[in-house]
């Protein structure tokens, strides 16, 4: 009989043992499946959400990174436009790029002056139909539509703020906003707006007018220009919303990108601050990144630029990441630990019950190397066994629970969406996972098996 043969035959004679062996391995490579295709699948929706909103890659003044968040104005990008073509146009890139789009930061003070109130705010002026494209970006089949801007289709004098600045500014009535109690604090309340600030916003607004809508609550919006005089906008105020952290929600605002221009450079020369750049594929993002590289230091060197990912702008991202990465670790050395004890376990009582057998099979001229063979081939049995019922058990799972309708709220996002177990198309997850279990099976029976192997053949069968 051949040895795998003869290890099955071996491991069907012990039923209970054996199932009660599998059934810990089985347990072990779904819990590990599970939680690796819950692990993927937050990694890949973290990604999903920061690309769509800010890109694979940004294009920033070298300085603006570390310093540019004190005085954006101080950064910005000369000639964006032109910068903007030879991206678009540049061979190598063109077939990778989906969005290339500018965006400009800026720091103020917005004020509702009616209500004698005010805050410190940080503001992006962005391209609506640029950033409404960015959001269809769904390389990972994420189920839910995209959303597009609360902006599109309004004034140019139109912004998004945060409910915490809605709080605040004391718009929460007219925005009609929810779970938005009123301040118990007494407020005196001041003028509508004092004198120098009408005249700003006033002489801002002289050359080119923006129709204002009177159904909407107006801010004013107070920000340094490029010399460090005040340049002052009344906006329109079309929605409040949630920007997924209280401290984003508390300060952040949205508006159109000449509405930002005009109050950052006024009649000068406009200027941005980051390119941002989305990819149809993040495994270009290394390829695109160098490409554009070799471009600022040749074609674009007449500006002190660098290029940064997501994943650098965004410091949470691998932070998370990395949180759910150590978890998976921990949980596949723990589901080691118990595989290797648990397959030992079992096969050094088959030893001990089989010690008559063994000595038999050594006096009928089976070789040392022959024993030791068969019982490590039981164990690799049990955990190829144990691996396939797992995957295939794993797999009827998280179907159930990517059709059942669960929803989770993800770090940083403002609306529920739904709970997914990303295993079906995991093929290096689930090959890994498989291939774990087998050689942890084999290298626990490897320490029976070479005890089996060195039994004497009188003192084996003294047990008979």
């Amino acid at each position: 009989m051949s040895v795998a043969t003869l290890a099955l035959r071996n491991l069907l004679r012990n039923r209970r043992r054996s199932l009660t062996t599998l059934l810990a391995m089985v347990i072990g490579a779904v819990a590990i499946l599970l939680f690796g295709g819950y692990s993927g699948n937050i990694n890949l929706g973290l990604q999903t959400s920061y690309v769509r909103n800010a890109g694979h890659l940004q294009i920033q003044h070298q300085d603006y990174f570390l310093y540019g968040s004190g005085n954006p104005a101080a950064y910005g990008i000369k000639s964006y436009a032109s910068l903007i073509e030879v991206l678009r146009n540049d061979p190598e890139l063109k077939p990778l790029l989906t969005v290339v789009t500018p965006t400009l930061s800026l720091g103020g003070i917005a004020g509702n002056f009616s209500a004698g109130v005010s805050r410190t705010v940080i503001g992006t002026g962005v391209w609506v139909s640029d950033q409404n494209k960015m959001q269809l970006w769904n390389e990972f089949d994420f189920p839910g539509e995209a959303k597009t801007l609360a902006l599109t289709g309004t004034a140019g004098n139109a912004v998004v703020i945060g409910n915490g600045v809605a709080r605040v500014l004391q718009l929460c009535a007219p925005l009609q906003l929810k779970n938005c109690p009123a301040s118990q604090a007494k407020v005196n309340a001041g003028p509508a707006a004092p004198d120098d600030i009408n005249a700003l916003s006033q002489q801002a607004h002289a050359e080119n007018p923006k129709p204002q809508s009177s159904a909407l609550p107006q801010i004013e919006l107070l920000a340094a220009n490029v010399h460090g005089a005040p340049n002052v906008a009344t906006l329109a105020v079309v929605k409040a919303q949630g920007f997924g952290i209280k401290e984003l929600d508390d300060i952040s605002m949205l508006l159109h990108l000449p509405q930002a221009q005009q109050l950052v450079y006024g009649q000068e020369t406009p200027q941005v601050t980051a390119i941002v750049l989305q990819l149809k594929h993040s495994a270009d993002l290394a390829k695109a990144q160098a490409r554009i590289n070799t471009l600022l230091g040749t074609t674009l060197k007449d500006q002190p630029l660098a290029v940064y990912d997501f994943a650098t702008l965004h410091p949470s991202f691998g932070q998370i990441t990395g949180m759910f990465t150590a978890i998976f670790s921990f949980i596949s050395l723990l589901i080691g630990a118990i595989v290797l004890f648990t397959v030992g376990n079992t096969m050094s009582m088959a030893v001990m019950e089989r010690t008559v057998e063994i000595g038999t099979l050594r006096a009928m001229g089976v070789r040392r190397n022959g024993i030791w063979r068969m019982f490590v081939c039981e164990g690799a049995l049990l955990g190829l066994v144990g691996a396939v019922v797992g995957i295939v058990l794993a797999l009827l799972l998280a179907w159930g629970i990517n059709h059942a309708g669960l929803t989770w709220l993800p770090p940083g996002n403002i609306e529920p969406v739904p709970l997914t177990v990303r295993v079906w198309g995991e093929t290096r997850m689930l090959l890994s996972t498989g291939l774990m279990l087998v050689v942890l099976a084999a290298i626990s029976a490897w320490w029976p098996a070479r005890r089996a192997a060195r039994m004497n053949i009188v003192d084996a069968l003294r047990h008979v």
